[in-house]
């Protein structure tokens, strides 16, 4: 097995894991916080709320994601030109990089599969704690970030590990369009000193580490969030 290309590639390769963590971290945050109102409007909003709602999240889980990346970019990064003005505005910047397309579309996507989640959560908080708060005088919004999202919270905690895992292992499909990734790195050393195997294996020792990583951080919260009983 040959490694003498790795020195002169690493930092090509560090580049790539550093958008990956990019793309992992902030579709990870953003998506989780849209994914609860997301979730709010499925189980206390009004019926055309939570028809859209129930229709966001049910494109999001039933398409494939590469499918809405591609429509993003392809699609609605190619109306941008058509605006007058748009080739003079800042926006044309923005519109440029591919890498805000990615960011968008990993974030909806996660924020589609939590806000599932997060519903199934929120229903089963019981309703006995709900109306104990309503019953001490906090108003509705006051119930939910006292009560009712902690509740709620603490119970999708354990399932939050697997859900971040599977985020980290889709992001390699970014590839798809001009973003250099850890797997646009690797396909990229691999087109420049035609070794197959080494940089496919280095990829993967990668993503098992960041598995590993990602599993005792979440074991570590799990540890520290008290349990709540229902």
């Amino acid at each position: 097995m040959r490694w003498d290309w790795l020195p002169s590639h690493l930092p090509f390769l560090i580049h790539g894991l550093g958008v990956t963590l990019l793309i992992l971290i902030v579709s990870v945050v953003l998506g989780y916080i849209l994914s609860i109102p997301i979730a709010l409007a499925q189980v206390t909003g009004s019926w055309p709320t939570r028809m859209l709602a129930k229709a966001y999240c049910t494109y999001i889980r039933g398409t494939p994601l590469l499918m809405q990346i591609w429509l993003l970019y392809y699609g609605l990064g190619s109306l941008f030109p058509l605006i007058p003005g748009m080739r003079e505005h800042a926006m044309w910047l923005i519109r440029m990089d591919a890498i805000y397309y990615g960011l968008i579309s990993f974030t909806l996507s996660f924020a589609g599969y939590e806000a599932e989640i997060m519903r199934g959560a929120f229903l089963s908080v019981p309703r006995g704690e709900l109306e104990a708060a309503r019953s001490y005088g906090m108003t509705p919004f006051q119930v939910l970030r006292r009560v009712w999202l902690p509740s709620a919270v603490l119970k999708v905690i354990p399932t939050l590990t697997g859900e971040v895992i599977g985020q980290l292992k889709s992001t390699p499909l970014i590839f798809t369009i001009p973003v250099m990734d850890l797997m646009g790195a690797t396909s990229k050393v691999r087109q420049d000193t035609y070794i197959v195997y080494e940089p496919l294996i280095l990829l993967a020792i990668i993503y098992m580490v960041l598995t590993y990583i990602i599993t005792r951080l979440f074991g570590r919260l799990e540890q520290l969030v008290p349990q709540r009983r229902s």
